[in-house]
């Protein structure tokens, strides 16, 4: 997979809707599936359902099936063990059998509950799909377990079919939140409006989009090269930067004289336009892999506003806002600085 390649417009309209793509990958496995027992008339052909819907059911990206197959594997084989060793204590006690079903269930709970959910799932729904049937039936139990096994390797089967990529969807919602953050600010410095514009709302909306971007660090990172920690920082860098922006919408309407001062200060209004200029180069940069970042434009507004810092001459009331402000203008290039130079890492690597 080429890590800095354009996402196509195929793309685009499979990964804005990857939970419907997703609903409709387990919806043909399980017809296709359903047909293929009939057919070849497996005995027991209820388990391998089951147990698709179990195991298809939380996997939405390739990330995901790499990190959870080991566990489904080793889930299915301790289970079908425990179910065998059951069996086997059933004909000499029915209360040992029990016994023995029950600490291995309290394993399962125990480790659902951990790192090991899935490996923990299949152990308890292998045993219980052995010892449901019987020490009388033991060619039933025995079926069962092997169906158990069946549907797990059909549902990975079905998974890697044109598997989407979290990586992916990390860069079209990563820059997604990037140009809701440049509208954002470019509606809050617009010298055409009069009032503040009521965005809180929204501003709201964007700071939960990024938090839900964490849920995609560990599958993309699984996908790439790229290690877990590089995807936390860019995770860390915009959530501080929606809560920076927020402050630096307060600082520049804190008053209509501090407004008015800012209004009239060429040189800021440029750094306003250099800073709104950076951001649509990132969200370039993550949509199409173009290494256009230029901290160049980035370190020139930094220098800007501390000159405009040092020549700031107004009355002690506005000065606080004002220079504020500033500082909060800096501390947003920062941002968008290191951002950046986290997204050039992202998609600089050619091949995986």
């Amino acid at each position: 997979m080429r890590l800095n390649r354009k996402i196509s417009s195929f793309e685009y309209l499979i990964y804005r809707h990857y939970r419907i793509v997703h609903g409709v990958r387990i919806g043909l496995a399980f017809i296709i599936t359903f047909l293929l027992l009939r057919l070849l008339k497996v005995p027991e052909g209820i388990w391998p359902l089951i147990t698709l819907v179990v195991v298809m059911g939380p996997i939405s990206f390739w990330g995901n099936v790499l990190q959870r197959a080991l566990q489904r594997v080793s889930g299915m084989l301790v289970g079908a063990v425990s179910g065998l060793f059951a069996l086997y204590l059933e004909f000499y006690s029915l209360p040992l059998m029990l016994l023995w079903c029950g600490v291995v269930m309290f394993f399962c709970g125990y480790l659902t509950l951990g790192k090991r959910p899935f490996m923990a799932l299949l152990i308890g729904i292998t045993l219980a799909a052995m010892c449901g049937a019987g020490v009388d039936n033991m060619p039933a139990a025995l079926w069962r377990g092997g169906d158990v096994i069946l549907g797990s390797v059909l549902a990975l089967l079905f998974s890697s079919i044109y598997p989407q990529h979290a990586y992916t969807l990390w860069r079209i919602q990563m820059a997604d939140c990037l140009q809701s953050v440049g509208q954002i600010y470019g509606a809050y410095l617009s010298p055409n409006v009069i009032e503040r514009p009521r965005l809180e709302t929204r501003m709201k909306d964007l700071l939960a989009q990024v938090v839900k971007l964490h849920g995609l660090i560990v599958p993309a990172s699984e996908e790439t090269p790229i290690p877990e920690q590089v995807f936390e920082a860019a995770q860390t860098l915009s959530r501080n930067l929606v809560c920076t922006l927020e402050l630096l919408a307060g600082a520049y309407w804190a008053s209509r004289e501090t407004r008015f001062i800012m209004l009239n200060a060429k040189t800021l209004r440029s750094a306003q336009l250099l800073t709104l200029r950076s951001i649509e180069s990132l969200v370039v940069m993550l949509r199409d892999g173009e290494q256009q970042g230029d901290t160049g434009e980035l370190k020139e507004i930094t220098v800007e506003l501390k000159a405009l810092m040092q020549e700031a001459s107004v009355d002690q009331s506005c000065e606080a806002p004002i220079r504020g402000y500033m500082w909060l203008s800096m501390e947003l290039v920062q941002q968008l600085e290191e951002l950046s130079d986290l997204c050039k890492v992202c998609t600089a690597r050619g091949q995986e």
